[in-house]
């Protein structure tokens, strides 16, 4: 996969923007608060319909405009594609392939695929359970369209039922409409944690391998996904992860009312990180939970290439620099093949990576 050109207007600090791309190493590099972390996000945008900065499109808009464009030349599976994302204030985004409008953003995934490596991504093991979901959601997203739809009316519907239980003391009417919301929540809920439990599997496989490598063979790392405690299989069939959904759903129905809080369904999920058998999140060292991160992010980039045939376009943002030369070095050389964006704020040549081109960003502008 490679993004062999890129069209900016009004999207972000860029009034406009064109320019063609290297298939293999792309470096952007200028001053902080360029616009360089922009360029990725545009990518990225392509390839998913979300940003990993932004929760609305309008954010993405330039302040002094009524909308924003996003194009990109890709080339993929041997087939050329321009891809196109329109945002608007006040109106729903339009996206589309070769001119085409497409009806959902799980479409843009069957084209192209992005992994996205941001300093934020560092702390994955240090923080919340939230930022490991969003880690799986985004990777998932772009391999499993149903996914993504399964997502986002999980989403809706978790929204919906939460403000039923913070208002129904003052409009106890409400509650006539919550066992609907949690039928529908828990046949949603059974297959965004099915299509969780496959991926984690697949990065039990991917993952251990990187970071046994990272650490120079020093320590393992190995991942387990929890979720409801009432799903004894999460990779069973959906029906049956429904009815043991219903049943957890049932024995916190007082307790959700209680508390005026949703607390049974996968919003509460996470990837539990361990270190020779001890918990990465507690016990880590600052060097070991980054190596971890970037195991992760590695995996998921191999499993990309083993589901598509096609490595993903990789999009390292300001990363290296946070780095030590050790992991740096290893980073470097475990990315060879595929395109490449690299964003810094000095160019310099990056040792292990050969062919590319360099772009100065300035004042969102291409110098």
């Amino acid at each position: 996969m490679i993004v062999k050109a890129l069209e900016l207007e009004r999207f972000r600090n860029y009034v406009r923007f064109q320019t063609e791309f290297h298939p293999r190493v792309n470096l952007i590099y200028g001053e902080n608060a360029q616009g360089k972390t922009n360029l990725l996000e545009a990518i990225a945008y392509l390839s998913s319909a979300r940003s990993h900065r932004a929760r609305y499109d309008r954010e993405m808009i330039r302040l002094d405009g009524e909308d924003a464009l996003i194009r990109g030349a890709v080339e993929s599976r041997g087939r050329e594609f321009l891809l196109e994302a329109r945002l608007a204030r006040g109106r729903r985004r339009q996206l589309s392939s070769n001119g085409v409008r497409l009806k959902t953003a799980g479409e843009l995934s069957g084209i192209l695929n992005t992994v996205l490596f941001c300093p934020e991504d560092l702390l994955l093991i240090r923080e919340g359970a939230a930022a490991r979901r969003r880690f799986l959601d985004c990777a998932i997203c772009q391999l499993r369209p149903r996914y993504a739809q399964a997502l986002a009316e999980y989403n809706r519907l978790y929204e919906h039922k939460t403000r039923i239980l913070r208002d129904w003391p003052e409009n106890p009417s409400l509650l006539e409409t919550l066992e609907d919301f949690n039928v529908r929540m828990a046949q949603t809920g059974a297959l965004v944690i099915r299509y969780r439990a496959y991926f984690v599997r697949r990065l039990q496989e991917a993952a251990p391998a990187v970071h046994r490598d990272f650490s120079g063979g020093r320590e393992a790392l190995s991942l387990t996904y929890q979720t409801v405690s009432s799903v004894s299989d999460p990779t069973a069939a959906p029906q049956q992860i429904l009815e043991q959904l219903r049943d957890h759903q049932e024995r916190h129905r007082q307790a959700e009312l209680d508390s005026r809080q949703c607390l049974s369904g996968p919003h509460k999920d996470d990837l539990l990180v361990e270190l020779d058998g001890r918990s990465a999140k507690t016990y880590g060292s600052q060097g070991q939970t980054r190596t971890a991160a970037l195991s992760l992010k590695l995996a998921q980039r191999d499993i990309f290439f083993q589901e598509t045939g096609e490595y993903p376009v990789l999009l390292l943002d300001d990363v290296l620099s946070e780095l030590d030369a050790r992991r740096q070095a290893f980073v470097l050389n475990h990315i060879q093949g595929g395109q490449i964006f690299i964003t810094c704020c000095e160019e310099e040549k990056l040792e292990g990576l050969e062919g590319g081109a360099a772009f100065h960003i300035h004042g969102g502008a291409l110098v």
